[in-house]
């Protein structure tokens, strides 16, 4: 992938991995755009970086996601990178009064709405990238977020397949696979002693340099080539 004077579309690119992503692909002359649900932030990240281009976005709905795809295609066709990055995590038991419904909107976030992006924007002549953004944990179970951990594993699946599906279309598929980072993923307070978003997107660009397509950082490194020992070691610790 070539890292300048691309034209980016980043899905929850307003907080968190996304904000550190566009922010970084920014400093490299590429046209970032990001989308979110919430419009008060894309604004706050708009007035921030003026030349960022901001779409409400709610991916939970269908509609929207159609809407999204077609506005790109008719005010941006010439979008060639497609980042998706928005995900939720949802720290809860299978006891709990809402579950099914926490469940629910996180398998749509983080598994439906990326695999429908996808068979659109893929129908877009100029699109050459797509990078998913998965997670250590699609490797090892965190039992604490039952349903996160499953839809990671599908979607790291998934984008092993796209890979093999999209060299006939010279589409590059890249995998960003990262460990616990200092976000609100999840809820607020829950991961800040982890390490900054900062560290890890440095890290990332200098493996997209390097040319590789599975990009990792710390422990997701570990887990994603671990062996069943190692695997199995890191469950346990997760879950004492």
């Amino acid at each position: 992938m070539k890292l300048t004077n691309n034209k980016i579309l980043i899905t929850g690119g307003a907080s968190g991995i996304g904000l550190g992503l566009t922010e970084r692909f920014l400093k490299e002359k590429n046209t970032v755009i990001i989308c979110g649900r919430r419009a008060d932030v894309l604004k706050e990240v708009a007035d921030k970086y003026p030349a960022v281009i901001t779409k409400v976005c709610d991916l939970l709905s269908e509609e929207d996601r159609i809407a999204l795809y077609n506005w790109i295609a008719a005010e941006h066709n010439d979008l060639n990178v497609l980042i998706n990055n928005a995900g939720i995590q949802n720290w809860m038991k299978i006891s709990d009064d809402d579950f099914y419904k926490r469940a629910n909107d996180e398998i749509t976030t983080n598994v439906l709405a990326p695999v429908h992006l996808t068979t659109m924007f893929t129908k877009l002549p100029s699109l050459n990238t797509i990078m998913n953004v998965t997670s250590g944990l699609a490797f090892v179970q965190f039992s604490k977020v039952p349903v996160y951990c499953a839809t990671k594993a599908f979607f790291h699946s998934f984008t092993m397949s796209l890979r093999h599906l999209m060299k006939d279309k010279n589409i590059e598929v890249i995998e960003i696979i990262p460990p616990a980072l200092n976000t609100d993923l999840g809820g607020k307070g829950l991961h800040d002693g982890q390490t900054a978003v900062s560290d890890f997107v440095e890290s990332i660009f200098t493996q997209l340099q390097q040319g590789k397509k599975e990009l990792t950082f710390g422990y997701s490194e570990t887990m994603a080539n671990g062996d069943p020992q190692a695997i199995k070691e890191r469950f346990q610790l997760l879950n004492p």
